[in-house]
């Protein structure tokens, strides 16, 4: 009683919504270890299995097409039944799909179990922007972003370490059933300490009083050119985590026991870029700075330094291509944390999910076809060059879309259904 006692005095206090983003760094971080694993063992399962460039990418494929269809999915999950049972229901799905793939050989076997977890994993972000929305006054959200979001980074960093110690001592079946079940761990802790979210903050706007589906959203240029930044860079993040592994064991001839300090460079570095994106644009605000001026400052620094990434196939030194997918890697972040903020910026409460969610589908279907190009790209011509260059423009022509649709950075007025 003194313990439950002693939690419903810190929920009280301000500080409990720190816990909240606590928990959803913990969750992101599992799910990018989860989702890591194959990129990691992708040059020794496709010897082993005899998998082709194409079958990979298929497989990619495959994970991306069920993300699209899951991001369209969640937003209307979590006006149904809550942040708190859409969170739980993604995590226990991806989860098992993460064990599953330890029981499959082929490579239609694997689409399948990466099917399964792009559906489950596709609710972690829609679920968390909504739970930050709903937690943090509006100008604290892009570092509250920023760090959970940097989750996805730290699951990059120790997948690198976990994963081949698991694969060689245990085999790469326990690699897969060892990490799926960090999911349920996680859930003790969401359902302990999870609770209502406190009264909105009084200088922000009043959520909206009913709900709003995403169809309501299409309307609006807003949603579209949300949208199309994430057509344009998502694609490019995919392909960092799914293809980096690939690149320094093609590039530099690395394998599973050496690329691991190359990789765990570019994602410490990208860790900080999550954090320090949400950072900036929140610490040019208190600078006085418009909203407009210092969310779009921030992503413009970000796609800057997006732009060098387009060396990596053309240096022989590990350590710069590693510095410079770190830069780039890092930009993305920066960009996600600042751009994911600017939709809790724009729209109401009721709405975050939902363009969150259709953003995250067009992406991932503009990620499936980009997958298919890289495997196609590199069955036929073994470079990666082409591929580096579109990775480095994309944020640039995203961010002058964007600004180009929604020059100012004002309230959407979204008027109450009739009816």
């Amino acid at each position: 009683m003194l313990d439950l006692l002693k939690l419903a005095a810190v929920r009280s206090r301000g500080n409990f919504r720190w816990v909240i983003v606590a928990l959803l760094f913990a969750a992101t971080l599992i799910n990018y270890m989860d989702r890591q694993i194959l990129a990691l063992l992708k040059p020794d399962l496709a010897k082993s299995l005899h998998w082709s460039e194409q079958d990979y990418g298929n497989i990619v494929v495959a994970f991306q097409a069920a993300y699209a269809i899951g991001q369209v999915c969640f937003g209307p999950i979590i006006r149904w039944i809550g942040t708190k049972s859409s969170y739980a229901v993604s995590i226990i799905f991806w989860s098992l799909a993460a064990m599953a793939h330890a029981l499959v050989r082929t490579a239609t076997g694997f689409s399948a179990a990466r099917f399964a977890l792009g559906l489950g994993e596709s609710g972690n972000f829609p679920t968390a922007i909504q739970a930050v929305t709903e937690w943090f006054p509006q100008r604290q959200r892009s570092v509250a972003t920023g760090i959970f979001n940097s989750g996805s980074n730290i699951g990059a960093i120790l997948a690198p370490l976990v994963v081949p110690w698991l694969t060689l001592q245990f085999g790469w079946r326990t690699a897969f059933v060892a990490l799926g079940t960090a999911g349920f761990a996680w859930l003790i802790f969401w359902f302990l300490l999870y609770g209502a979210p406190p009264p909105s903050h009084p200088s922000d706007r009043p959520a909206a009083a009913e709900k709003i589906p995403w169809a309501r959203l299409l309307i609006y240029r807003q949603t579209w050119a949300y949208v199309a930044t994430g057509i344009l860079v998502g694609p490019v993040w995919w392909f960092y985590l799914f293809w980096l592994p690939d690149f320094f064991h093609k590039q530099f001839g690395l394998d599973l026991q050496s690329f691991g300090p190359p990789l765990i460079a570019v994602y410490s570095v990208t860790a900080f870029g999550s954090v320090a994106g949400g950072g900036l644009s929140a610490w040019l605000l208190r600078r006085g700075w418009s909203l407009n001026a210092a969310r779009k400052t921030a992503a413009l620094l970000c796609a800057c330094c997006a732009v060098p990434v387009a060396y990596t196939p053309h240096t022989g030194s590990v350590w710069l291509a590693a510095g410079l997918f770190a830069l780039a890697a890092a930009a993305h972040q920066a960009w996600s944390a600042t751009m994911y903020t600017v939709v809790s910026d724009i729209f109401p409460q009721s709405g975050v999910a939902s363009v969150v969610g259709l953003g995250g589908t067009l992406a991932a279907v503009a990620s499936m076809i980009f997958s298919w190009f890289v495997g196609h790209v590199l069955q036929n011509t073994g470079s990666y060059s082409k591929i580096m260059v579109v990775c480095a423009l994309a944020y640039l022509l995203a961010l002058g879309i964007f600004h180009a649709a929604v020059p100012r950075l004002d309230p959407v007025r979204i008027p109450p259904r009739r009816g």
